[in-house]
């Protein structure tokens, strides 16, 4: 169980590029559909955790899977598994960046990427988005959360504490 959750979560780390939303759809994939260690439910449940949590999302996700699969020495797997590609190819452009930052092909692969992360978070909205708007209670909390913070501005830990009050009043 271990080292599949080493290799699992190695490959999210490896293959994700743009930050921790752009993995979401990796690890929703491989915990899911690829391994079944989690229903999707499990895994809204842990990525809303992951989200209030300080830090980077794809590590909290990484670190609560973890453990929800194979306890404390699972959640030191994970974390350790999903973060180890991006310190070895850190480590390694870093050696080569400098010489190379002015390149013309460099500066358009990087801009050829943006689009792809984009992408990438707008598909782990959609499928997460699809299960969650199943349930019109979750509908409503999502529609004042999104007027809330997209039109009024509002502080996005004031939005956590009245969303979770919300939770508890309609659940």
């Amino acid at each position: 169980m271990i080292v599949s959750l080493f290799l699992a979560f190695f490959k999210i780390g490896l293959f994700s590029f743009g930050g921790g939303y752009a993995m979401l759809p990796f690890m929703q994939e491989q915990t899911i559909d690829v391994h079944g260690w989690l229903t999707t439910s499990e895994f809204l449940d842990i990525l809303g955790v992951a989200q209030i949590t300080p830090g980077p999302i794809s590590i909290n996700t990484a670190t609560f899977v973890g453990y929800d699969i194979a306890g404390i020495l699972g959640a030191l797997t994970a974390t350790f598994a999903v973060v180890l590609p991006s310190f070895i190819i850190v480590l390694t452009i870093s050696f080569f960046f400098h010489k190379f930052k002015e390149s013309k092909v460099i500066q358009n692969v990087f801009q050829g990427l943006r689009p792809i992360v984009l992408g990438l978070v707008a598909s782990a909205a959609v499928d997460i988005g699809k299960d969650v708007f199943i349930d019109f209670k979750a509908v409503i909390i999502s529609i004042i959360v999104f007027v809330l913070i997209t039109f009024r501005k509002m502080n996005t830990i004031t939005l956590i504490i009245l969303a979770g009050v919300m939770g508890v009043l309609f659940y």
